[in-house]
């Protein structure tokens, strides 16, 4: 299973717990695979060196440049070659459906309404953490 975080999940996943957390442990642990970009990663450090998350980051351990070169290593980058402007209320968001093109990606796992209010792209499904995890933990108990 390909799964695109979306950079929402991936900040909450790293700075707190949570079943963001959760879905980050199971891609550790292999149950299925990660994929990000280089626009992706960018926004991610981003978002990590914003002054907001600095108290959050100084408990946590390493720091940004540790927890994005940690998501790195977990998730496998792909280049778009196509970026759809779909989401035009904000337009950041097409950079993670440009990512589940590149990745023919099966599912995508956001915090965003701007991506979860059309419930997919593509035929491809854009659930909440909550959504995915009991999603996964269905078709895992089922065997598929």
């Amino acid at each position: 299973m390909k799964v695109v975080l979306d950079t929402n999940i991936v900040v909450s996943g790293l700075l707190w717990g949570g079943r963001p957390r959760h879905i980050l442990d199971l891609a550790r642990e292999g149950s299925f695979s990660l994929y990000t970009s280089t626009a992706l990663v960018a926004e991610l450090d981003d978002v990590l060196t914003r002054p907001k998350f600095a108290a959050r980051l100084a408990r946590v351990h390493g720091g940004a440049k540790i927890l994005s070169e940690g998501y790195l290593a977990l998730a496998e980058t792909v280049e778009p070659t196509y970026t759809p402007h779909v989401v035009t209320a904000d337009p950041d968001d097409n950079l993670v459906l440009a990512c589940v093109l590149a990745a023919d990606a099966n599912y995508v796992v956001s915090g965003d309404r701007h991506l979860l209010d059309p419930g997919s792209y593509e035929d491809v499904p854009i659930l909440n953490a909550a959504d995915f995890l009991a999603m996964y933990q269905a078709a895992f108990a089922s065997g598929e």
